[in-house]
């Protein structure tokens, strides 16, 4: 597999980095929401600018534990159900909590709308990246991160490669397998296992 033009992946120092960052911005909650859907959901920018409500509430109205994302907010017919990591779910809480009385069906809203574009969540990022300055990162660095660390860790709870391309809404397996992050750390340790 050769190596191409890709969004560089977070370590946990960045990934911390940002969340910090996000804390002292206009709105807090909602970009805070909107980083960790990227990074430990994995969604895309158009997943989270076309997320509704209705896609994260359980029968009774109330926050679940998985994003039903539907094809019509995913990229061509990647709708797939996403357990929903426990920081993921307490932002949605927090974020659901603060719009409550002036949210409409979309999760992601401004001040300008009751919804936000794709564009505009890349350009947040952007900016985002830009001022802490990650050289190489982009909307999709948290969807990448996302992906490696499933992938390096789905066997240690009895899953599969095949598990992380369900998660990641991928439909070949090769496109799942170009987006993980290779460790040569990893690969020198398990050849001098054998």
């Amino acid at each position: 597999m050769g190596l191409g033009k890709q969004a560089k992946t977070l370590s946990k120092g960045q990934i911390e980095a940002m969340l910090s960052y996000l804390s002292s911005t206009r709105h807090p909650e909602r970009n805070r929401l909107i980083f960790l859907l990227s990074v430990k959901s994995g969604l895309r920018a158009k997943e989270i600018a076309h997320l509704t409500w209705w896609m994260t509430n359980d029968s009774s109205g109330e926050i679940g534990y998985q994003i039903c994302l539907q094809d019509v907010a995913s990229k061509g017919n990647s709708g797939r159900m996403i357990p929903l990591n426990g920081d993921v779910r307490a932002a949605l809480i927090v974020y659901r909590r603060k719009v409550m009385h002036f949210a409409g069906p979309f999760v992601v809203s401004t001040e300008r709308g009751l919804s936000t574009s794709p564009q505009a969540i890349v350009n947040m990022f952007q900016r985002w990246y830009r001022h802490l300055g990650f050289v190489g990162c982009s909307s999709h660095s948290g969807r990448r991160t996302f992906i490696t660390r499933a992938a390096q860790r789905i066997s240690t709870v009895g899953g599969s490669l095949r598990d992380v391309q369900v998660l990641a809404g991928h439909t070949n397996l090769r496109t799942t397998q170009r987006y993980i992050e290779q460790d040569v750390d990893a690969q020198r340790r398990v050849v001098q296992h054998m």
